[in-house]
């Protein structure tokens, strides 16, 4: 077991005096029987009422509402938890999906129908032409070495760039590019294992990166699948490695859009500048 302290600040300067629409956190991990959470602290300025939900996707969700008009907007979550994931690889995957391709069984099947919709049918031809790389079909393979195999190539083959700008890279451009962010090789690899009939979603949350990375953490963004079986498995094609106790999963989509830690409006005059401070430390 692993005790993480995880402290996330977010930071808006206006240019003038605003009014505050209600604000869409997404900043407290989702917990199970591999992570909980011993402490949440969550501070706004100006002061904020805090209402708490579940959204569809089983995300906790806190809906910030604001009373007084302001010249900037503080965000401050510290939250600690305990994850018990140490041994990502100890799960087994159910006979019947063990070997790629395989179908998933009736019931199954249609709750994961969100999960299997893939990119547009534009995207559909260049992502299968860079996929044949790595599985042609007649080949039986098994379905973990397949989703691994996909993982370090990603992880190998493109270029890291860190982006604070809004919104997500097609999987087309991500291949035409050779670049991409930790959102966008996420994105690749859910597009991917949907173009290979996988059930696949779309996570946000933390990363407890290693000293020789020059920091103590990062906010993160890595793809799961779900095999049967073993359940949804996180595959993070940024470090090529099955997630374990080094990622912090906040919240889940079928979407990358749909999770942003932070989302909301204001009335006033143009323009915001806008910091954030992500650091995660083990205790």
């Amino acid at each position: 077991m692993r005790r993480l302290e995880i402290i996330h600040r977010t930071y808006y300067r206006f240019s003038g005096l605003v009014r505050l629409e209600p604000h869409r956190l997404l900043l407290r991990p989702r917990e199970g029987h591999e992570l909980r959470v011993l402490s949440a602290r969550l501070d706004t300025w100006p002061l904020a009422r805090i209402r708490w939900h579940r959204d569809a996707f089983d995300n906790a969700v806190a809906i910030a509402s604001f009373d007084t008009p302001a010249m900037r907007l503080e965000i401050a979550s510290e939250i600690v938890v305990e994850h018990y994931d140490e041994t990502p690889l100890d799960f087994l995957v159910d006979e019947s999906a063990l070997f790629y391709p395989f179908s998933y069984e009736a019931d199954t099947a249609a709750a994961m129908q969100p999960y299997l919709h893939g990119a547009p049918p534009p995207e559909q031809s260049a992502l299968g032409a860079w996929l044949a790389q790595l599985w042609q079909p007649g080949e039986r393979v098994e379905t973990y070495v397949l989703l691994a195999r996909l993982c370090t190539t990603i992880q190998k083959s493109f270029s890291y760039e860190a982006r604070e700008q809004p919104g997500v890279q097609n999987s087309v451009e991500t291949i035409r590019r050779g670049v991409g962010s930790c959102r966008d090789f996420a994105t690749l690899f859910m597009e991917a294992a949907r173009f290979w009939g996988l059930a696949a979603r779309f996570v946000s949350g933390y990363l407890d990166a290693p000293a020789s990375d020059g920091r103590s953490g990062a906010s993160h963004a890595w793809a799961e699948v779900y095999l049967p079986g073993a359940g949804w498995k996180g595959f993070d094609p940024t470090t090529g490695e099955v997630t374990g106790s080094r990622h912090i999963a906040v919240a889940v989509a079928r979407r990358p859009d749909a999770v942003s830690p932070v989302s909301g409006s204001f009335f006033g005059p143009p323009g915001a500048e806008l910091a954030v401070g992500v650091w995660v430390r083990e205790l």
